[in-house]
Formats: C-alpha cells, sequence, structure tokens
C-alpha cells in the first residue's frame, strides 16, 4: 500500500542490466547480475534521499520453441533475480514482455530475445501516483525517452522528477526535461559488484 506523499524509485531493469554489463565488459569485469548488490548501488548515488519504495520493473520471459535451453535459463536467472531483490527491500514488478524473434544474422537464422512494455507499465505507475497524490518525488532509473508524456504528467502536478542515469551514457533530453539528475559513475556500478 502506497502512503501519500512517497518518494518512489522507479527502475527500468532491462535498460540498468545492459548498461551493468557493458560498464564491466569496459572494465574487464564479467558481472553478475544475480549477485549484484543494488541496494549498495541505489544508496550510494541516492545519498540523503530517503525512498520510500523502490521498485524494478522487469519483462515476464516466455519459452520460445526454437531456443527452450536459453527460454529456461533466462527464466531461472531471472527468478534468481527476483529473489536476490526482494531479500534487498526492492519490489519486482513484471511489466511487459521479453519474447523471442528469428532474425537471420549473416545468413545465419538465430533466436534473439527483445523486451517491450516495461517503460508503459513505467509511465502508467507515474502518471497514476502523481494523479493521485500519492508521489512527492519521482527518482527514474532509465534511459528511455518515451517516459517523457508521463514526466510531463508528473510535473504538472508539482511532482519533483529526479533523473538517475549514467555518467557514461546520459539521456541529455531526459536531464533537460527533468528537475535534476544524478549520474551514476562507473566506479559505483562496479563497487557494487562486491570484488
Amino acid at each position: 500500500m502506497i502512503k501519500s506523499k512517497q518518494t518512489i524509485l522507479y527502475i527500468d531493469s532491462e535498460n540498468l542490466k545492459y548498461y551493468i554489463r557493458k560498464i564491466g565488459l569496459k572494465h574487464d569485469q564479467k558481472i553478475d547480475i544475480e549477485k549484484y548488490n543494488f541496494d549498495q548501488l541505489f544508496s550510494t548515488v541516492l545519498n540523503g534521499i530517503n525512498v520510500s519504495v523502490k521498485r524494478f520493473y522487469a519483462a515476464k520471459l516466455r519459452f520460445h520453441p526454437n531456443s527452450l535451453k536459453k527460454s529456461q535459463e533466462l527464466i531461472q536467472r531471472q527468478r534468481a533475480l527476483k529473489a536476490s531483490l526482494q531479500n534487498q527491500a526492492f519490489k519486482f514488478v513484471k511489466a511487459g514482455n521479453i519474447r523471442g524473434q528469428e532474425v537471420t544474422i549473416n545468413g545465419k537464422k538465430e533466436v534473439v530475445f527483445r523486451e517491450k512494455g516495461v517503460d508503459v507499465r513505467i509511465a502508467v505507475d507515474m502518471t497514476a501516483e502523481s494523479c493521485d497524490g500519492k508521489v512527492k518525488t519521482i527518482i527514474l532509473c532509465s534511459s528511455d525517452s518515451d517516459l517523457q508524456p508521463a514526466i510531463k504528467e508528473a510535473k504538472d502536478r508539482q511532482v519533483e522528477i529526479i533523473y538517475l542515469g549514467l555518467e557514461s551514457q546520459p539521456n541529455k533530453g531526459l536531464i533537460y526535461t527533468c528537475d535534476r539528475a544524478i549520474l551514476i559513475r562507473d566506479s559505483e556500478i562496479l563497487k557494487a559488484t562486491g570484488k
């Protein structure tokens, strides 16, 4: 149950996981997302901000008939991630879907998995909670420009919007649109691996 006027952290998991892995590779580290200390990362970068609710939005996985083994592996990894996040006091929200699609790469058919719809659920939740007066500050950890209309709706209702992005690849449009921006450094991402 949401209390009135809370600070809510909305995390686009597919977006964040992609960048965490990318930064790990850039620094020659393989990062195990299922064991990653997200609580440490967000406590560090949001130091001084009292976050009431931390939501981790993830797409629902589905089996693909031509890639059952990979589908099963992804589902098991998501279950492990969900358990880890819940132990770190995050709310795990399934939204949208990840579906396998057959594509031809270099003349060879492969199955690639693509996420759709997570940003829509984040936008709906941001807008609904802003309209209902349940949130005073939104911290948006996503680099998805499709969230601009939801940001506008929240700002029209005097909700403060903080863009939480990555220093190495910030979304300049979101920096401009939001009330303030906090950029996560590569070193902060690497420190939360515990290595």
